[in-house]
């Protein structure tokens, strides 16, 4: 698959666009992050990077405005719009301590209005937003029909009060001709159940 760039949303720090540069190394990245610590050290990634790394700092969903994120202080990428449930407390203990930030919220396709048209194609979606990936996608109809392959977590265990169910993503990516393709990781709970993984979705 060709891939010329990649929209990154739930960046981080950059741990998927220093993986993804390895695969495609002339890709253009789009970073999407909240937070503003995770932020400014994916923004100290981006400046080496020779200008093919654009870093915005919102939240993505199905609407616009100022909204509280539920920050965990011991491990940053697994912050939430969405807060952790006990259950996911006692899967991952880090998630424990958490405290609320104030993020500003956007949709992707509001996000990407001006550069949507001249993003080279072919396009990969990477959604990691910890259980809140439907809205994204209900906020990405145009960046969806741009996009040649979607990449997204899902959480099978219950770790976030409402979070997206797999069906539920599963037919929103059909309804925009994306067809599943498989897993790429996998994480394991030790009785070997499926706590979540990242699937792939390709358009034909």
């Amino acid at each position: 698959m060709a891939i010329a760039s990649v929209i990154d949303c739930g960046a981080n720090e950059g741990q998927f666009g220093r993986a993804i540069s390895t695969v495609f190394p002339d890709a253009q990245l789009y970073c999407f992050e909240p937070l503003e610590e995770p932020y400014g050290r994916l923004c100290v990634w981006a400046k080496t990077q020779n200008g093919r790394v654009q870093c915005f700092n919102f939240a993505l969903g199905d609407k616009q405005g100022e909204v509280q994120m539920h920050r965990h202080d011991g491990h940053t990428p697994s912050s939430s719009l969405l807060a952790s449930t006990s259950h996911g407390h006692l899967v991952y203990p880090q998630t424990r301590i958490e405290s609320l930030s104030k993020v500003q919220l956007t949709t992707l396709d509001q996000a990407l209005h001006e550069r949507l048209e001249n993003m080279p194609r072919g396009i990969l979606l990477k959604l990691d937003v910890q259980g809140f990936e439907d809205r994204v996608l209900r906020g990405a109809t145009r960046v969806l029909s741009a996009c040649t392959a979607c990449v997204l977590e899902v959480c099978l265990d219950p770790l976030y009060e409402n979070q997206a169910e797999f069906l539920e993503l599963a037919r929103l990516l059909k309804d925009a001709d994306y067809h599943y393709a498989g897993n790429l990781d996998q994480e394991y709970a030790d009785d070997g159940r499926v706590v979540y993984f990242d699937a792939v979705f390709r358009k034909p």
